[in-house]
Order: structure tokens, then C-alpha cells, then sequence
């Protein structure tokens, strides 16, 4: 059981997974009496996507310059 784990009251897990779970950033599926939490990486995805992707998209071009200007060096020894 999850709690067991956590130095924090039943109710406290209980109150940080309906705030994680509004947030889609774990879904909940009833098993019998029992809850089964599970990691949903999708709203992950999408701030990688809107908040990280246009630095890798200026690393990868700098990288290829450079990788230019290494091989333009090599063939002018």
C-alpha cells in the first residue's frame, strides 16, 4: 500500500493524488474496493514539447555548425 511507504497521513496521500490527478499527471483506475494509481507521462510530454524543444532545436543546429567547421578543418590539412 502506498501510504505505508510515506511519513504523511492517509488523508495527506489521499489530498496530493487528487491534486496530481486534476493535473492528469496520474490516472486512477478502481480495482474492486481498491484504487490502482498509475504515472501518466503525457502532460510531461507536452511541457518537454512547449518548453524545452526550442533549445534542442537551437542545440542540434549549433551542434551541426559545428560539426561543419570541424570537417571544413580536417579537409584543409
Amino acid at each position: 500500500m502506498l501510504c505505508e511507504e510515506l511519513t504523511m497521513s492517509r488523508q495527506a496521500v489521499s489530498k496530493h493524488l487528487s491534486i496530481l490527478e486534476d493535473a492528469r499527471l496520474i490516472v486512477t483506475l478502481m480495482e474492486g474496493r481498491s484504487k490502482r494509481h498509475y504515472l501518466n507521462p503525457v502532460p510531461l510530454q507536452e511541457v518537454i514539447n512547449r518548453w524545452l524543444s526550442p533549445f534542442a532545436a537551437h542545440q542540434a543546429s549549433t551542434l551541426i555548425e559545428l560539426k561543419k567547421v570541424i570537417e571544413e578543418s580536417n579537409h584543409e590539412h
